[in-house]
């Protein structure tokens, strides 16, 4: 009884955080549900307290530090020590969060390090709020997106090194297509995860998007890199098809829902700070009907 509240909790979690791209959708097989909230509460929670705006770094930082002794404690089947650093809302949650994700991790034998990547991503945050290249970038997207990919096919029961790589270029390619969505509401955040290289290209200038505009040259450079970012939907398609069954509809329509966003960008010149794109119920029948009509 314990574990399944410790679960429901988790997909409560799931439930009531705005995002572009489903989690632990009714697509998913049954089975899966449970174990790919579990682990979205755990990086949810985490990457709250990174953005905590509130709180200091050293204690953002100490808070993180407890969210991998508890990950370990979790991995170990332990109880972790009493919390020092956590507010009592955050401690209890986390508790039910970690009864969850140690049964998920022991369940389906999912690797500790894709976790700790995670954390060193929201750590990231609290000290990096801008990004010279590419490289850069990706590498971020590296830790922050693909170890999610990865973990939901291994809790699929898919350990394929080619699905990895395919899943890796589409999760970095969802994670930058969520940045060229929100750059508005990062830049009131202080964040801008275009790289220097690209917006410098163009000759756009950081203090337009204080006057919240979109330049010639911001519309340049963020067609830039909705083009680059397409490029690894296109390099990532593959894990699509390599599943099989109810995931293989889950990847499909994930896929079609991030290159949608990215055609709204385009279609409205990339002006953000006017109109933020989104899905909503009415996308849901043409990603359907294009999900039904894919071709490999």
């Amino acid at each position: 009884m314990q574990l399944d509240a410790a679960y429901a909790a988790c997909a409560r979690l799931a439930r009531t955080h705005y995002e572009n791209f489903p989690v632990a959708s009714h697509l998913l097989p049954r089975r899966m549900r449970p174990h790919v909230a579990a682990v979205y509460a755990f990086a949810r929670l985490a990457d709250d307290i990174a953005d905590e705006g509130d709180a200091s770094l050293d204690v953002r930082n100490a808070r993180l530090d407890e969210w991998l002794t508890r990950l370990d404690a979790a991995v170990r089947g332990t109880s972790p020590p009493s919390s020092t650093v956590l507010d009592s809302n955050t401690a209890e949650v986390a508790s039910a969060v970690f009864t969850a994700l140690g049964a998920t991790i022991r369940a389906c034998d999912l690797p500790p390090s894709l976790f700790e990547d995670l954390v060193s991503a929201f750590r990231q945050d609290t000290t990096v709020a801008r990004y010279a290249t590419w490289p850069d970038l990706l590498d971020y997207c590296r830790r922050s997106a693909n170890p999610v990919g990865r973990l939901v096919l291994r809790i699929g029961g898919w350990r394929d090194p080619a699905l990895d790589e395919a899943s890796d270029a589409v999760c970095s390619a969802l994670q930058l297509t969520n940045f060229w969505q929100d750059l508005a509401v990062d830049w009131t955040r202080g964040r801008l995860y275009v790289p220097a290289q690209e917006y410098q290209r163009t000759g756009a200038a950081t203090s337009t998007l204080d006057q919240q505009q979109i330049t010639p040259a911001w519309r340049d450079a963020l067609s830039a890199c909705a083009g680059r970012t397409r490029e690894l939907f296109t390099r990532g398609r593959a894990v699509c098809d390599g599943v099989s069954g109810r995931l293989r509809w889950e990847l499909r329509l994930t896929w079609l829902g991030g290159m949608r966003i990215l055609d709204r960008l385009d279609r409205h010149g990339y002006d953000v700070f006017t109109e933020r794109p989104t899905l909503g119920a009415l996308d849901l029948p043409p990603l359907l009907w294009r999900a039904v009509e894919w071709r490999g």
